[in-house]
């Protein structure tokens, strides 16, 4: 596995792989079982279109406000490393923040739609940087595919817009969400919670899975519905705060207003303490 540090690292491994279609994982590091599923969907992508993996690991400094956890973000470099070569990865772009922004830079890429609602009303700004970081890193490794997470489905969803939206040549593919065997979705901002905090995270997730198998039963026939019985679920959760809970259209992020032909996504956002944790999950 190639480790490529900066820019002109990158750009020489490129010529040397030109023949080669990238598979793209882009990541903040601190790796955990969730990412290295990611690189076996790309692994398996890769093998599909004769091509290679490559993942970066760079926390990203824009889409961080300013009393978010940006100093605080775990940075294990060997152990990410570690974990990439031993899923397959070909590559590992691994840059710094001086080299991806210059200190006089002046161009942002925004999304103006998808990205206002939930996290985006809850982080003003954290998708500008998103966007820019991700168009970046697109045209700096000129992947054909790039893998993302379902976790993060505002991301998912805000990315695919910006693809389609500025003719980027690439496939975005969204995988599942990794979970702890009692259904906490892994996060690298997990090891933040509490002992006490670990154990009532969890019922974020159910509150979510008993509202949207009562969507699907027909048991909660509208949303008004569905919201009371999820922050009836999510009262357990006494040691949480609520940021968000929305039933919204899976392609528009639209509010949804009844059910109807739509593909209804639930999206909720809490904190634990002072720790703040995303998850969401579809109607089947």
């Amino acid at each position: 596995m190639d480790v490529l540090p900066d820019k002109t690292t990158l750009r020489h491994w490129l010529s040397a792989h030109r023949d080669r279609p990238r598979v793209l994982v882009p990541t903040m590091g601190a790796l955990h079982r969730g990412h290295t599923s990611l690189f076996d969907r790309a692994r398996t992508e890769a093998g599909r279109i004769g091509g290679e993996v490559i993942a970066t690991i760079f926390v990203n400094p824009t889409q961080f406000a300013p009393h978010e956890d940006f100093d605080a973000y775990p940075r294990p470099l060997e152990a990410d490393l570690a974990l990439c070569r031993a899923h397959g990865v070909d590559a590992v772009f691994t840059p710094v923040a001086h080299e991806m922004y210059a200190p006089d830079r002046s161009i942002t890429v925004s999304e103006s739609r998808l990205s206002t609602t939930l996290c985006g009303a809850s982080r003003p700004g954290h998708f500008d940087g998103v966007c820019t970081v991700v168009a970046k890193l697109f045209l700096l490794t000129q992947p054909a595919l790039a893998v993302f997470g379902e976790k993060d489905f505002q991301q998912l969803a805000v990315i695919r817009r910006m693809v389609r939206d500025l003719d980027f040549p690439i496939g975005i593919i969204g995988a599942p969400t990794v979970r702890e065997e009692d259904r906490l979705a892994l996060s690298s901002r997990n090891v933040y919670l509490s002992s006490e905090e670990r154990a009532q995270a969890p019922i974020l997730q159910r509150a979510l899975a008993t509202t949207a198998r009562g969507i699907a039963s027909g048991d909660l026939a509208t949303p008004e519905t569905a919201r009371v019985h999820f922050l009836a679920a999510f009262a357990d959760a006494t040691l949480a705060r609520l940021d968000y809970f929305e039933i919204v259209d899976a392609s528009t992020l639209e509010p949804l207003q009844s059910f109807g032909a739509n593909e209804p996504r639930l999206l909720a956002a809490a904190f634990f303490g002072k720790t703040r944790l995303i998850d969401n999950v579809e109607v089947s």
